[in-house]
């Protein structure tokens, strides 16, 4: 990991250098891949007050850049907000990818209810005959409703010329129709 303090307009001296390698040290015990830390000191004035803002820019390994930003007006606390920001940031990215990796309950659940529905279509396995699908050119809508008029089905599922999926269907009263 690649770590780097810079100053502007500010001079960092050896006890500030150490107090923010010391934060960043703190980012290590999430154990993603962090490529380099930049950290950038600046002092700026504004409305005759001096502010001093505090930058994180953290590169991490096949993910988006994360930058934070804190301004105060004592740079101590500032390095501290901007490092609990980033941990929380840090903290919720750790969390998506074991969450990612853990068996949850729910699949666990899923699963029993996916072997009892195999169990089921195998019983019907005769009743129930496979139908492959043709592919569909786009067509109009009122083609598609005389299509539907001359098969007397109860719905026609078609692409328009628009290239949206469309459903055309019978309704109750059976001399409507509506379109999906």
């Amino acid at each position: 990991m690649n770590t780097s303090i810079v100053g502007r307009h500010v001079s960092v001296n050896e006890e500030l250098k150490t107090h923010i390698q010391n934060t960043m040290d703190v980012f290590k015990k999430y154990n993603l891949d962090i490529v380099s830390i930049n950290a950038i000191i600046a002092q700026e004035q504004k409305h005759g007050k001096n502010l001093i803002t505090f930058e994180y820019v953290l590169n991490m390994a096949h993910q988006d850049t994360i930058v934070v930003k804190q301004k105060d007006k004592d740079l101590h606390a500032a390095i501290d907000i901007a490092t609990d920001r980033v941990c929380k940031i840090l903290a919720r990215h750790s969390d998506k990818i074991k969450s990612h990796r853990a068996t949850k309950l729910t699949e666990v659940v899923i699963e029993d209810e996916e072997d009892k529905i195999a169990k089921e279509l195998e019983l019907l396995e005769d009743e129930i005959v496979p139908v492959k699908l043709k592919s569909y050119k786009p067509m109009e809508i009122e083609e598609a409703l005389n299509m539907l008029k001359a098969d007397g089905g109860v719905f026609k599922v078609f692409y328009d010329l628009d290239d949206s999926l469309r459903i055309l269907y019978k309704m109750k009263d059976g001399k409507q129709f509506g379109l999906y």
